[in-house]
């Protein structure tokens, strides 16, 4: 239960996305929403118009948790395979999977345009992010030149969200960890490092 000194609304939305992310749209009812967030039913009516506005909601925020995490890295300081790496690295509740990536399988979120659709622009904004970071390591000429960056982030998208799949059938965080580390280590044979002298590149 939620600390009475965060609003109602706020508690509502943030019970939502625990729920999401636990059980599903289908498990996530509005009993369920009021328990967790500890408000009653005319509260949360009188907040928004039921289930679906309150995932609505719920989703935006998880989606933009996700980007403001992912750029707080990106956009950091150091190289491209810096960014890149502590992006893949960073600290993550790996066995219960990524809040938004997890959405995206379940069939009542895919089937709701509405529902889908931040979904879907979160992991393509990331795929976009990533790829213009790899495009700098390119320019720079940190990566090999015939390295492809939107197809390079795509790959990475895909092995994140694989690796959290692998990590929940194992029960085990190291199947995550497996899976970005032999992603770097696919991105790093071809890498330059800006500062070696023109004799060792």
């Amino acid at each position: 239960m939620y600390s009475r000194l965060v609003n109602t609304s706020e508690r509502l939305v943030a019970a939502t996305r625990e729920l999401l992310w636990e059980r599903g749209y289908v498990g996530t009812s509005p009993r369920a929403i009021q328990a967790r967030a500890g408000a009653g039913q005319g509260s949360m009516y009188h907040h928004f118009a039921g289930k679906h506005g309150l995932a609505l909601a719920a989703v935006g925020r998880s989606a933009e948790e996700l980007r403001g995490a992912a750029e707080a890295v990106l956009g950091g300081p150091g190289t491209a395979y810096q960014r890149v790496r502590g992006y893949l690295l960073r600290e993550r509740d790996v066995l219960r999977g990524c809040p938004v990536g997890r959405l995206a399988m379940d069939p009542e979120v895919v089937a709701d345009d509405a529902l889908r659709a931040p979904v879907e622009e979160t992991l393509g904004w990331l795929r976009d992010r990533l790829a213009g970071v790899i495009g700098q390591g390119v320019a720079d000429g940190e990566f090999d030149r015939g390295l492809d960056p939107e197809a390079t982030a795509a790959a990475l998208v895909a092995v994140v969200q694989g690796g959290y799949v692998l990590a929940r059938a194992s029960g085990s965080p190291a199947a995550f960890d497996t899976a970005v580390r032999g992603a770097l280590a696919l991105l790093g044979p071809g890498r330059v490092d800006p500062a070696a002298p023109e004799s060792a590149r």
